[in-house]
């Protein structure tokens, strides 16, 4: 069965409620293989009043076209309530379009090598230092032949030191290519597109997800590099990206639906999205702390982040500009 939404966003005017809910509830009559669903985000009606609309409405409806309607109401303070029938909303999927319970999503299997590689990556950036096999063996989650075999193929990229500790003395240009050829299929990503034909700008989102707070969960992407590199050459910020810490094959994504209902999964590669999660697969997520809200993704994230959304020019300037901090120091 077919489902029509519609989403208002912190709506004031109860008679704007009025006319959506029977402008869907029209729509619902008219086709008997159709459920009807009126997405309220950040509603600045009050919840009684939201009580009364919905009983007018239920008392002037037929039973066949009420039992297909469903008003979904995500309050301002992070609250969330269904009024009429709970079926109206899709299941949340995840990828490969199985069904999970809501908020969560099965992940692929990790390409480990390539996680061993980024963290060796993000040591030299960050000017961490060495590093022990153990250490990269426990964050990665892997085994020790998994870090030797990336030691070996990065061969004098490798800095060796007396105690057996590794750390990259450089990494080389081609290397960087590699990576970014590879990333595509080794980074675990879903996209998110507004489906209620009003999107909320990207500047928005953000400051609604910096007051949601969710655990786990850190800014990337244009943002994110903005931090590392105030100078990068963009104007405005084209979509949010987010990482999300996920070391096992679950991920938890419910704030999703608290942050905008009206957001699902984008369906293809080529479905312009408003955000985009990227699942950090590493045992510790690295995240750099922000006292003013949300914490960053990592750095390579961040270069990551703005390669996978073709800004090929920003990636290098970010990239650019963090080699020239590692190797000074």
């Amino acid at each position: 069965m077919k489902t029509q939404v519609r989403t208002l966003h912190e709506t004031a005017a109860a008679r704007v409620l009025r006319a959506e809910l029977m402008a869907i509830a029209a729509a619902v009559a008219r086709d008997p293989t159709r459920r009807g669903t009126l997405r309220l985000v950040r509603p600045r009606i009050s919840e009684k009043r939201l009580e009364e609309e919905w009983g007018a409405a239920a008392g002037a409806l037929r039973p066949a076209v009420l039992s297909r309607l469903s008003l979904h109401v995500l309050f301002p303070d992070g609250r969330s309530r269904v009024f009429g029938a709970s079926r109206g909303l899709p299941p949340e999927t995840g990828g490969g379009g199985v069904a999970m319970r809501p908020g969560l999503v099965r992940l692929p299997s990790r390409d480990l090598s390539f996680v061993v590689e980024k963290l060796l990556i993000w040591a030299w950036l960050t000017r961490r230092g060495a590093l022990t096999r153990k250490w990269l063996e426990r964050t990665a989650g892997c085994t020790y032949p998994t870090v030797a075999a990336v030691v070996r193929r990065l061969g004098s990229a490798i800095r060796r030191h007396p105690d057996r500790r590794i750390e990259l003395g450089h990494v080389p240009r081609e290397e960087w290519g590699r990576v970014f050829a590879l990333s595509g299929g080794a980074r675990s990503t879903m996209g998110f597109k507004d489906r209620s034909g009003q999107p909320s700008g990207a500047a928005a989102l953000l400051r609604r997800l910096r007051e949601l707070a969710p655990q786990g969960v850190a800014v990337g992407g244009v943002a994110g590099a903005r931090r590392y590199h105030p100078g990068l050459d963009l104007v405005g910020l084209p979509r949010v990206d987010l990482s999300v810490h996920a070391p096992g094959r679950d991920a938890d994504i419910g704030f999703v639906g608290r942050l905008d209902p009206a957001l699902q999964p984008a369906t293809g590669p080529g479905d312009p999205t408003q955000l985009v999660l990227h699942f950090v697969r590493h045992a510790e997520p690295l995240f750099t702390p922000n006292v003013a809200g949300l914490p960053w993704a990592d750095p390579v994230e961040c270069i990551l982040d703005l390669h996978e959304a073709r800004l090929e020019t920003q990636a290098l300037d970010l990239l650019d500009a963090l080699m020239s901090k590692a190797s000074a120091g």
